[in-house]
């Protein structure tokens, strides 16, 4: 069932998003090549937490084991953080994060660079990166989670690009994962309509090679199946009567 939200508990999510937001930054000044995706992981925990009232969402969210999820390369989402899982100069990361604060959550992913990165791979993250905003621009009243999805594959097949279809953005705010499924491809005025008070979190994965996919036998850890590299960018919107209201950004 979609669950909107009261003007309150969308400045609570935002309250929560600033934190998120500034966690990532932090995710920014740590990376490096010789960084553990586990030093992550630790940082990350230690920053949530020093906010009063703020936790991860991840930890423990159904068995996984740790704050973010850490994923490297060819790996799409769900990356179990390691110490020996070295960074190193080219790789890319994504890291996805969510913050659990004043009992609702928040949830949102970035890829960055680990050093100098080839010109594909740069321009595999830029055109994720705006796939996002074209997704976010769609997030009106009145609009169907479609209009979302058409614009951010329009936008990701203009770079060449492809979109992770075995994979959506969903709701976002008592639970971690609510109604309705936001998928990253669509058709315009198709699916769930959109309405004020709406919180939902849009996360395009982006393949530079086939749109397949493939679990490893962690059971968390989606790769492409050609092993391309893929981009995730990701924020918690707000569907507002003003218009969509970013809830994840400093």
């Amino acid at each position: 069932m979609v669950q909107l939200k009261s003007a309150r508990e969308i400045e609570t999510m935002a309250a929560g998003g600033k934190i998120l937001a500034a966690t990532h930054e932090a995710m920014r000044k740590a990376i490096r090549p010789g960084v553990s995706t586990a030093d992550l992981d630790r940082i990350a925990e230690a920053f949530i937490r020093s906010h009063e009232g703020a936790t991860p969402s991840f930890k423990g969210l159904y068995g996984f084991p740790a704050s973010i999820c850490a994923s490297v390369n060819e790996e799409i989402v769900h990356g179990i953080p390691s110490p020996r899982r070295l960074l190193k100069d080219g790789d890319i990361v994504s890291v996805d994060i969510g913050v659990y604060y004043g009992g609702l959550h928040t949830d949102s992913a970035r890829t960055f660079a680990v050093g100098q990165v080839d010109d594909q791979t740069a321009r595999l993250l830029k055109v994720t990166e705006e796939s996002l905003e074209a997704g976010i621009a769609e997030a009106r009243p009145g609009n169907h989670v479609g209009d979302i999805g058409a614009a951010i594959e329009a936008r990701v097949k203009l770079g060449g690009f492809v979109v992770v279809r075995d994979l959506v953005g969903h709701g976002v705010g008592q639970s971690m994962h609510e109604e309705p499924q936001v998928p990253n491809h669509g058709k315009p005025k198709r699916g769930a309509k959109l309405a004020a008070g709406l919180t939902i979190a849009i996360e395009p994965m982006v393949n530079a090679g086939r749109a397949e996919t493939r679990t490893l036998p962690d059971k968390w850890t989606v790769v492409t199946i050609d092993g391309s590299r893929s981009a995730h960018f990701e924020h918690t919107v707000a569907v507002t009567a003003d218009g969509p209201k970013v809830l994840t950004r400093l």
